[in-house]
């Protein structure tokens, strides 16, 4: 009764605000930096529906009995009221998970915290914060590579580049490869999604695996925002404005997204077919 008490409290509270995040990254009216986690839009709902499937195991759990563990969820309670009625967006957005994680372990001590640690987990990797914003200052050099890798492959077609540091100048029309173009948003999804299908695949308990997919993720998509810097580099420097938008802001990006997390899923299968399972 206690827990069903719990559900509805924390679902009258959160509710706007989930429903802000996901109106916030479906319509792209939320900020650049918050848009990097709309990958929240698949690990939210995977994550409930795991902690769905789990009921049966949770009401089987004996009540936190270490005090140690029943004051740590209490003080995170706590301390997720303090954050959510704050004024801070990011503290306020995180007082979801501190919330969800404090509750696990006022109620069911470590072993409830065990049982929902990796819903928890896609809930904390799918809560913005303003980790893009500190990130971007350091992708200077992977400007740099995308830009000298797009201008390289469009000179292989025959078109006039000139590359300077993180911008391309194609037929007089100059390109910049700015820091939100450098692919950490899709990176960022890919990772997420990556971690969604190893947990589904039941190879995360592998490490050769997940260590090799990892790595073939960021290859893959570093590969691929490559490919779609030189596409939209092509678009803007040969007169294409509306191709360019379209990839750019358009459904195009969208759709190239879609292509790319589909690609992870046959990347895994074939990194499980030659590996050994050890």
């Amino acid at each position: 009764m206690l827990s069903a008490v719990l559900i509805g409290l924390i679902g009258l509270l959160y509710l706007p605000l989930l429903l802000h995040w996901a109106d916030g990254w479906i319509n792209k009216t939320i900020s650049i930096e918050h848009e990097y986690f709309s990958h929240g839009l698949i690990g939210l709902p995977f994550a409930v529906l795991l902690a769905w499937e789990r009921r049966d195991r949770w009401r089987q759990l004996a009540p936190a009995k270490s005090f140690a563990a029943s004051s740590l969820g209490l003080a995170l309670l706590l301390l997720s009221v303090a954050c959510y009625f704050s004024q801070l967006a990011d503290l306020i957005n995180l007082s979801l998970p501190i919330c969800l994680s404090g509750l696990c372990l006022w109620l069911k001590g470590q072993a409830g915290l065990r049982l929902q640690a990796f819903p928890l987990l896609l809930v904390w990797l799918a809560t913005p914060t303003e980790l893009p914003y500190l990130i971007a200052p350091y992708t200077l050099p992977l400007q740099r590579f995308i830009a000298g890798a797009a201008g390289f492959i469009l000179l292989q077609f025959g078109l006039e580049v000139e590359v300077n540091q993180i911008y391309l100048f194609v037929n007089d029309r100059i390109v910049e490869v700015a820091p939100y173009c450098a692919g950490l948003k899709m990176l960022f999804t890919s990772l997420y999604v990556g971690l969604m299908l190893l947990y589904w695949r039941g190879a995360w308990r592998l490490q050769s695996i997940s260590v090799t997919f990892f790595m073939g993720i960021i290859l893959t998509s570093t590969i691929a925002n490559i490919v779609r810097n030189t596409c939209l580099a092509f678009f803007h420097g040969t007169g294409r404005d509306r191709a360019f938008d379209w990839l750019h802001a358009g459904w195009g990006g969208d759709v190239y997204s879609a292509a790319m997390l589909g690609l992870l899923v046959l990347l895994l299968k074939g990194i499980e077919h030659w590996m050994p399972e050890t």
